[in-house]
């Protein structure tokens, strides 16, 4: 308990990172909105569910009426305030280590302090998060917490929960003809969402309303293809929108799919995006390199670090993370919503599959490159976050392979997502200026 007085005393401290489009700058208030949606839902005793970024399956939620609690965004929520600590803290005097995602631990050391105060922890960012009636999970990667996470959560919660199993297809580094598997894989993800939808018409009493289902599928499939095409405008020179910005623009597509409220959003964002390529309009006034965010969740407590590769004339115009979903073909046979949920997934995820097999071997390398391509990239940024093996484990070998395609320069910054006492910004700082002087080289060498 002592961690976790000292961490309260010495409260909570901001820190964010100056955007460029006004659409992003909006997303602060719709964050808010959210929240406020799941405290209204708790005092009018309707249902709740936690739930994973990047599930896939928002539209069921939606067309069943359930409010849902992003856990990981409020861990990051919680970085982004500097009010993490005391939940790390606590997690830790349960016994939960410092290694593992600190995603998972500060959502966990939230629950066990709700649980022991019997009320929401004070100050917590955006009121807290509100007690689940269901916890969803979803396999996705080797993501652990996706399966571990809310089990360790019922000791807290009491919270029943439903797993779907391994949605993205394991054939990357195979000869796999994606032909031979593809039906099965399509079955497979079907089956599994139907088996969500049994799980949540038992657990909350109420039928699916298929039609409305249909209607959500339909208004998910155009959101994810506006915002796709308003990430396109980005590869403008100047570009108009940077990375600093798309951390906070994923919010509706991430957290609010399926909604009118995120494609009018994503409407918005791609009219002003527009506006500013037309314009001529870049994120800096000088723009001298640009910059790949890599296969790399951000450090929450230190998004203004966009901001200094910014005072060195360094921007983002793409990043991988967060990126809107790739596009997707879906046959016009196919009418089940449940079949297009699993249509969208698979062909999303493949997108880059049989193109490495015949080149790189690795899907994300094969889209580091197009992306370099396409955006003028001078440089690319990676992120590695101490606690998440999921995302950063294949670091070290996406730039040796990458490396083998490309001399462009690769810098790799240490951290973590939530947990600050992994970060150093000064030698974070150090590490960016050498970098950008040898990308400054490199590019003269292009120029040359």
């Amino acid at each position: 308990m002592e961690n976790i007085f000292k961490a309260m005393m010495e409260g909570p401290k901001k820190t964010t990172a100056e955007k460029s489009t006004e659409t992003a700058k909006r997303v602060r208030r719709m964050v808010k909105g959210l929240a406020q949606k799941t405290h209204e839902a708790r005092a009018r005793g309707e249902p709740i569910a936690y739930l994973f970024i990047a599930s896939f399956y928002d539209d069921i939620l939606r067309a069943m009426d359930l409010v849902t609690v992003g856990t990981e965004n409020y861990a990051g929520l919680c970085a982004a305030k500097m009010d993490a600590e005391r939940f790390l803290a606590r997690a830790e005097d349960e016994g939960y280590p410092r290694y593992l995602c600190t995603y998972a631990t500060c959502g966990l050391g939230f629950d066990a302090l709700r649980r022991e105060l019997g009320e929401m922890p004070p100050g917590a960012p955006d009121g807290g998060m509100e007690f689940p009636t269901v916890m969803l999970g979803t396999g996705m990667m080797i993501c652990d917490p996706r399966y571990k996470w809310y089990q360790a959560a019922q000791r807290y919660t009491n919270a029943p929960m439903h797993v779907l199993g391994l949605l993205n297809p394991p054939v990357y580094y195979t000869h796999i003809n994606l032909e031979e598997v593809r039906d099965y894989y399509i079955k497979y993800a079907t089956e599994e969402l139907k088996g969500l939808v049994d799980f949540l018409e038992q657990q909350l009493g109420r039928k699916m309303d298929w039609d409305r289902l249909s209607e959500v599928v339909d208004l998910t499939e155009r959101t994810t293809k506006v915002w796709y095409e308003a990430y396109q405008l980005r590869k403008a020179v100047p570009t108009p929108m940077s990375t600093e910005d798309a951390v906070s623009t994923m919010v509706p597509g991430y957290f609010n799919m399926g909604t009118q409220e995120a494609y009018d959003f994503y409407r918005e964002l791609y009219d002003e995006i527009k506006h500013r390529v037309d314009n001529g309009i870049g994120v800096i006034p000088d723009e001298k390199y640009r910059l790949l965010w890599g296969l790399s969740l951000p450090p929450w407590y230190g998004l203004v670090l966009f901001n200094y590769f910014e005072s060195l004339g360094a921007v983002f115009p793409i990043e991988v993370v967060y990126h809107p979903p790739l596009p997707f073909e879906i046959p016009g046979s196919v009418t089940d919503p449940l079949e297009r949920m699993a249509w969208r997934f698979y062909d999303g995820f493949t997108h880059w599959y049989e193109k490495a097999q015949k080149h790189t071997g690795n899907p994300w390398v094969e889209w580091f490159l197009e992306l370099i391509e396409e955006y003028k990239i001078d440089g690319v940024v990676l992120h590695q976050a101490m606690t998440c093996r999921t995302i950063h484990t294949g670091q070290l070998h996406q730039m040796k392979v990458l490396k083998e395609y490309s001399d462009i320069p690769v810098l790799l910054l240490e951290g973590d997502i939530v947990d600050v006492r992994n970060y150093n910004e000064a030698a974070t700082h150090d590490k960016i200026d050498a970098f950008i002087e040898v990308v400054d080289a490199y590019k003269k060498g292009k120029q040359s």
